[in-house]
């Protein structure tokens, strides 16, 4: 319960204000079809994280406990200092919408979550807990939690969020979980 819980929460705080929302803010505002919109963003979020989490999961094999808890601790804190850095919307992730309202926002939300604060913490939260199950699951919530209400009240909840706050938060976050992982790396030694 607990890696459903932190991956819910940490996502969900690291999703305001990110790029991913931002596109779901622009899809509401052009598509004006909440229901395939929200659909489009679960699906690509359940493969992109469920595909990530693969990856954390074999990292944490494949490297070994302690070097992985040196990673993640690292990890942990160099996604704090991220979360300080303001997403943008480039132009190009706005324009997919020749294939309908649900596969564009499928297609659009799985190419710009690649590589995204998200994506690698969902990477690290699959390698720190062994419940792959758990943290996609918790992830995928996480992401919703934010997307959802972005996409039904548009851009006026958007701009009423103080995001140098809830950035401050998740990095808070954060910085505390790569401290915490630290601190127990240098325990085992």
């Amino acid at each position: 319960m607990e890696a459903f819980l932190i991956s819910t929460g940490v996502v969900a705080l690291a999703e305001i204000g990110d790029k991913t929302q931002l596109l779901a803010l622009v899809l509401a505002a052009k598509y004006r079809r909440p229901v395939p919109i929200i659909l489009g963003i679960l699906v690509a979020t359940l493969l992109n994280h469920a595909a990530a989490g693969v990856v954390g999961a074999w990292l944490a094999a494949w490297l070994g406990e302690e070097l992985l808890r040196w990673i993640l601790g690292l990890s942990f804190i160099a996604m704090a200092f991220w979360m300080l850095v303001p997403d943008k919307l480039d132009d190009e992730d706005t324009k997919p919408a020749r294939f309908g309202v649900f596969l564009s926002t499928l297609i659009a939300f799985f190419v710009v979550e690649i590589g995204d604060k998200t994506q690698i913490a969902t990477v690290a939260l699959a390698a720190k807990y062994s419940s792959l199950i758990a943290v996609v699951g918790g992830t995928t919530l996480g992401m919703m939690l934010a997307n959802v209400p972005a996409v039904l009240l548009g851009e006026v909840a958007a701009k009423k969020l103080p995001m140098r706050l809830v950035h401050g938060v998740a990095a808070a976050i954060f910085a505390v979980l790569g401290l915490l992982v630290l601190l127990r790396a240098d325990q085992a030694l």
